[in-house]
């Protein structure tokens, strides 16, 4: 019997100071290298990977047009405070209480940020494919489209394209072009149409040219792609979002029951 051959791996075709970028960017990501931490020193670098100066400097410059570090001339390399921020999805359903803000915002001010909401537009238009199946939409059909940008201490966090049908949106506040108090998980429930439970599809892709520029994005980097699907009780989808972050900069968590899941783990 002949043992197929395993299949040789394929190289890394990045130039150094890439893959070098792309190893100090996981130990930031990872907290190996804390916010405030000092970088090892150019000396320290070249010995680990081998490189020169000037590519140490190359990936180091990488890191700084990606916010993830700050340096100054005669000064270490440090990790930028907020280098990577924790999101959790979960709070957007929760309905804002009578008075207080949005719970995204109120989430970014418990961690010490300005956050705002900058509301791009709001129109009617045929949704993209994925939106129009994820709505039970044909190819022909519209809906309200609410687009918003997302900044945190006054940088792009996120591009958000909210989509609603039309016999739900037509006639309410979702299709005026301002802000919707509380934001439209409260509007929803104001209008018959309470959230009962969503589906978040998350992904990682090339950032179209639209993300590239909204997101203020340093380079050839992911985006983290989330597409939510609210649906109301009866199952009817009532909202679809696209939300889309810098994939370098975020991570998302997601909390279980560990009772949910007993049945799952014992298949």
């Amino acid at each position: 019997m002949t043992v197929p051959k395993a299949e040789p791996e394929a190289p890394d075709r990045r130039s150094l100071h890439e893959r070098i970028a792309a190893d100090l960017r996981d130990d930031i990501m990872s907290g190996e290298l804390p916010s405030g931490a000092n970088l090892p020193s150019t000396a320290q670098l070249r010995s680990r990977f081998d490189a020169s100066n000037a590519t140490i400097q190359k990936a180091l410059q990488l890191l700084k047009d990606e916010g993830l570090v700050v340096g100054r001339a005669g000064a270490a390399v440090t990790v930028r405070e907020h280098r990577q921020r924790t999101v959790r999805p979960a709070t957007s359903l929760t309905p804002a209480a009578p008075g207080e803000s949005y719970p995204w915002l109120a989430e970014a001010a418990r961690h010490g940020t300005d956050a705002r909401i900058t509301l791009l537009d709001v129109t009617e238009t045929n949704p993209p494919a994925d939106i129009r199946t994820a709505l039970g939409l044909r190819d022909e059909d519209t809906a309200v489209l609410r687009s918003q940008l997302l900044l945190i201490d006054d940088e792009p966090a996120e591009l958000v394209k909210s989509y609603y049908p039309l016999d739900i949106a037509r006639g309410t506040p979702l299709t005026n072009h301002q802000r919707i108090k509380g934001g439209s998980a409260t509007l929803l429930r104001q209008l018959g149409q309470t959230p009962h439970h969503c589906v978040d599809r998350v992904s990682a892709r090339v950032p179209t040219q639209e993300q590239f520029e909204a997101l203020r994005l340093p380079g050839s980097l992911p985006v983290l792609c989330t597409l939510r699907i609210v649906y109301a009780a009866d199952g009817r989808p009532i909202e679809a979002t696209s939300m889309v972050k810098a994939g370098h900069l975020y991570e998302l968590q997601y909390e279980f029951v560990p009772e949910a899941l007993g049945d799952r783990a014992e298949r």
